[in-house]
């Protein structure tokens, strides 16, 4: 028998491919329903898959072309398939942001398909068993339940996920079983997670959102650049480009150097731009020209960083006060000290380290008959169904081996 532990989006994966090659399948999940943070994805209506995906845009510790030949297992036009063919959950295409929803936009439906699925298979689920220990045997393993007899297993897939969002059920126990059992486990981290500024420099700006483009550099100096919607917080700054750098903040912080430096563009307008609606609108009062682009509330911020009056006219600027607002337009310095660690951050960074697994089935190297998918494992991509993506992939992976072996 099989048994996967944890009834998250990898896990329910895992149980219904297993169980579709006519192996004997037990789902385990502590609570009371399993799928939590599918109910809570994407505001409540689940970004199953992005449109396209962009294998560079993840991030991991290990080796890339491991994590790559990962993904490549099952692309996002198969899993696409999957959902809309074998699950019967058709995905709309949001045109702005190359995001799939549900076509009836509710998360609850993706939940249900993939329990109702599982069950269809011919997996046995068992919602509200808490799992204390996982023992390998000499013909197997013995899953210990903290309500009831153990279960004996042939073989075990490990999906309960990381550390973030805990009052979904994520406490981190798959983890530390892969640590007690000798797997290299590569740091954790809360990622996709808003920033904080203490004292919060910019708590007079919260509720002002806007389109921007935020500039990072990894530990290894490469740049990393990210576009779209910015909220200012009452603590700090979230919105999807804040979460897709948050890793270049926490990771800098964790590593005890320097502040990672995060730079800012408010608007469309790179710094030749700027410059140029700064030199050829010289009749207008920079006020006006910088509202035309920027939330009122943040034109005025910047003005006055700039020292400049709302009333003067471009006419006026000289070179320096011309060079000052440009860079505060396009180089923005975001100020920021911390972030809102694993209570909001959508995934964890750090895991089970890829070279621990067979990157084709995903069975432990060092426990034969043990296999790990999901977030336990040491990557994770930006926002926009990304996470979905690694979550539905390697569960499968995970399920495909495990019946196989």
């Amino acid at each position: 028998m099989i048994v996967v532990i944890g009834a998250g989006a990898a896990g329910f994966m895992a149980a219904i491919q297993a169980a579709r090659t006519g192996q004997p399948v037990t789902l385990l999940e502590r609570t009371a329903d399993g799928g939590r943070k599918i109910l809570i994805s994407g505001g409540g209506r689940c970004n199953v898959l992005p449109a396209e995906l962009d294998e560079g845009r993840f991030v991991t510790d290990s080796s890339r072309h491991t994590m790559a030949k990962i993904l490549r297992s099952w692309p996002v036009a198969a899993q696409r398939g999957f959902f809309e063919q074998s699950l019967g959950v058709p995905l709309a295409l949001e045109p702005e942001t190359g995001k799939l929803f549900p076509v009836s936009n509710r998360a609850r439906e993706v939940r249900d398909a993939l329990l109702f699925a599982a069950r269809q298979s011919g997996a046995t689920v068992r919602f509200g068993t808490t799992v204390t220990a996982v023992r390998p045997l000499a013909d197997g393993w013995s899953v210990a339940l903290g309500d009831g007899p153990a279960v004996r297993a042939d073989r075990v897939i490990i999906a309960t996920g990381g550390l973030s969002v805990p009052a979904t059920g994520s406490d981190g126990f798959g983890l530390e079983l892969a640590q007690q059992l000798g797997h290299e486990i590569h740091p954790t981290y809360p990622a996709l997670t808003p920033l904080v500024a203490d004292p919060p420099v910019h708590a007079d700006l919260a509720g002002v959102s806007l389109e921007v483009t935020l500039r990072g550099r990894d530990d290894a100096g490469r740049a990393v650049t990210a576009t779209g919607g910015f909220l200012f917080t009452h603590r700090g700054y979230s919105g999807p480009t804040v979460l897709d750098l948050s890793h270049l903040a926490v990771r800098s912080r964790m590593a005890g150097g320097p502040l990672a430096s995060i730079k800012a563009q408010w608007a469309r307008p790179d710094r030749e731009g700027w410059d140029g609606i700064l030199r050829t609108q010289g009749r207008h009062t920079v006020a006006t020209v910088i509202r035309r682009e920027l939330p009122a509330r943040l034109a005025e911020r910047l003005l006055a960083e700039a020292a400049l009056p709302a009333d003067q006219t471009l006419a006026q600027l000289g070179k320096d006060q011309r060079r000052t607002l440009v860079g505060l337009l396009t180089g923005y310095d975001l100020p920021w000290t911390g972030d809102e660690g694993y209570k909001k951050a959508e995934v964890t960074g750090g895991g089970v380290a890829l070279s621990e697994v067979n990157p084709e089935t995903l069975e432990s190297r060092r426990c034969p008959g043990l296999f790990f998918c999901g977030e336990m494992l040491d990557a994770f991509g930006p926002i926009g169904g990304y996470n979905f993506a690694w979550a539905w992939a390697t569960g499968r992976a995970a399920a495909l081996g495990a019946a196989a072996s």
